[in-house]
């Protein structure tokens, strides 16, 4: 049978619709496959964007309890050791003013007799030596000097006791060091030796100081 031009036309387009309906060999567009079980989560945690800070913090426990060691005719002595102590300066070089410096000091109050009559021990009477447990870098960071109590050690350290604030720790200029630093003390207390006997308690206060 022939077929005029007209026909042929009609009967190829006639063919293509027919393959196109029953999806044979012919190309359609893509198709995304947006199945999440194949998605990949992007996750990022923020934290504030605070400024670094001088911060002080003292070992957990449960007071020093004085031990009788190195008592004499002149004097009765008790010693112990000063929980450690931790100075942490967080802050970034420019966060720094010029001329800043830290220091932390310690004071004590009058030891008190849990009972009885006996009269207290003045804070005069407790002394300490520092000792800086971290190295310091730069030198900068430096335990503060020895006390005796008023009775003295003889060891030719100021016989003055923690009666006022007395230097622990310190840095004369913040920016020469930045880190983390430990500090404790020995502590001597040395009565007269006709102290009256019984249980006394005092408290050794800690102070830091950030200044510029």
């Amino acid at each position: 049978m022939k077929m005029n031009r007209t026909t042929q036309i009609l009967a190829a387009a006639m063919l293509g619709v027919a393959l196109a309906a029953a999806g044979v060999g012919v190309a359609g567009p893509a198709v995304a496959d947006d199945d999440p079980d194949n998605g990949i989560d992007v996750s990022v945690t923020i934290q504030p964007n605070t400024t670094g800070q001088v911060s002080m913090t003292v070992a957990d426990n449960g007071g020093v309890a004085l031990q009788e060691d190195g008592s004499n005719a002149a004097a009765r002595q008790f010693v112990g050791t000063l929980p450690t102590v931790t100075v942490t300066d967080t802050r970034r070089p420019e966060e720094i003013p010029a001329g800043d410096f830290w220091a932390v000091v310690g004071q004590a109050s009058e030891f008190t007799a849990t009972s009885g009559s006996a009269p207290p021990i003045g804070p005069q009477y407790l002394g300490w030596r520092p000792r800086l447990l971290s190295d310091s870098s730069s030198g900068a960071v430096e335990a503060g000097e020895p006390v005796s109590s008023v009775i003295s050690d003889g060891s030719g350290a100021p016989t003055v006791g923690l009666q006022g604030q007395e230097l622990l720790v310190s840095t004369a200029n913040s920016a020469d060091e930045i880190g983390t630093w430990q500090v404790n003390a020995d502590l001597a207390l040395r009565t007269p030796a006709d102290v009256a006997a019984g249980e006394y308690h005092s408290t050794l206060t800690l102070s830091l100081f950030n200044q510029s």
